[in-house]
């Protein structure tokens, strides 16, 4: 049996939390150290756990071969390039940077050192989502919806980089095409950046996509949906709940027409359109989407396979999330050209007349 890959997690927030408990549960990983900014919070997770704890990761911790990194998006850059740069394999938090710049040089070390880094779009893992993933359908049409209450940890980015950004990477995941055009259009009310976003997005072979996001809900709700020639998938991550809704294999609609002697398919309302299609559940299995990412990320390590949400996807979702803030930053309001361009809701711009 293989030894257990020595692991460390630095940034003991809010995502790092759960890093370290998942890898201190896993046989396949031994956690090394905890290491944060803030040493108490540090030593908070670690000392129950019976680990090291800095806030450096130092040779004196101990060897690693794979680091989690937990912390605030504008750190991972340089959090992770002296890892990668030592060949220490990174799974970097969504998303990937704050910008796209400094995803392409995580990107662009990692090809240079052949070092593994993952990305930490946990969505990818979701059970649902594999499940959609299984039946191997081309997209013509997704349609997503991702909202939730404001929670205050992510008031620094939009909903975009903050929410939208999971079904970006699934979006393209899902449509392997490139984009042809971007259209979207966001609202701030809390906070300087967008709090509700809303983007269209065309591909190049025609399909096309519409992504919603809010984090001014009073409820959570997670939702996918896509559209095939033959087949139509609901999917709720939340509740991993799915069904999929095919084309009778026996059927042929036109055939059907001809028995009935009918030249218009109005002609055949009252047919039971029920008895025309198979609906099945998606069969999700109960996984636990972090857990499964980090084993996946450690088998990978261990292996020395490319994972399979890799720096080039963090790289493309953080392509799209731009061109999406970009579309809804020179969005005209108030119908004329004297009017408002971009995010400039009324409640901040009073907020900021009364300073």
């Amino acid at each position: 049996m293989n030894e257990a890959l020595p692991v460390a997690v630095i940034g003991a927030g809010h995502m790092g939390r759960h890093h370290v408990r998942k890898y201190a549960e896993m046989d396949s990983a031994k956690l090394i150290a905890v290491v944060d900014a803030n040493l108490e919070r540090a030593r908070e997770l670690a000392e129950p756990l019976g680990v090291k704890y800095a806030t450096e990761l130092t040779p004196e911790l101990g060897d690693v071969a794979a680091v989690s990194v937990a912390v605030p998006t504008v750190h991972h850059l340089r959090i992770a390039t002296p890892l990668i740069e030592r060949g220490v394999a990174v799974l970097v938090e969504k998303p990937l940077a704050p910008t796209l710049t400094d995803a392409e040089k995580i990107a662009s070390l990692a090809r240079r050192y052949n070092t593994i880094v993952q990305v930490g779009h946990t969505e990818r893992f979701n059970p649902a989502v594999r499940a959609v993933d299984r039946l191997g359908l081309r997209p013509k049409f997704v349609e997503t919806h991702r909202i939730s209450p404001f929670t205050f940890r992510s008031a620094d980015v939009g909903v975009v980089f903050d929410m939208m950004i999971h079904d970006i990477d699934i979006l393209l995941h899902l449509v392997r095409e490139d984009i042809e055009r971007v259209d979207a259009v966001g609202v701030n009310v809390l906070s300087k950046h967008e709090d509700i976003a809303n983007a269209r997005v065309a591909f190049g072979a025609g399909a096309v996509a519409n992504l919603t996001a809010s984090r001014l809900a009073l409820k959570t709700e997670r939702k996918l949906r896509v559209f095939c020639e033959h087949a139509y998938i609901s999917l709720d991550y939340q509740k991993k709940i799915g069904i999929a809704i095919t084309l009778d294999k026996n059927l042929d609609v036109l055939k059907l027409a001809r028995e009935h002697n009918v030249e218009d398919l109005a002609q055949l309302a009252g047919t039971d359109f029920g008895k025309m299609v198979t609906v099945e559940p998606l069969v999700i299995e109960d996984k636990d989407a972090l857990q499964d990412e980090l084993e996946t990320f450690v088998e990978c390590v261990r292996n020395r396979e490319k994972p399979p949400v890799s720096a080039e996807d963090g790289v493309a979702a953080i392509r799209l999330a731009e061109n999406i803030v970009d579309s809804i930053k020179g969005h005209r309001w108030d119908g004329d050209d004297t009017g408002r361009i971009g995010l400039e809701a009324d409640i901040v711009r009073s907020q900021a007349t009364d300073q």
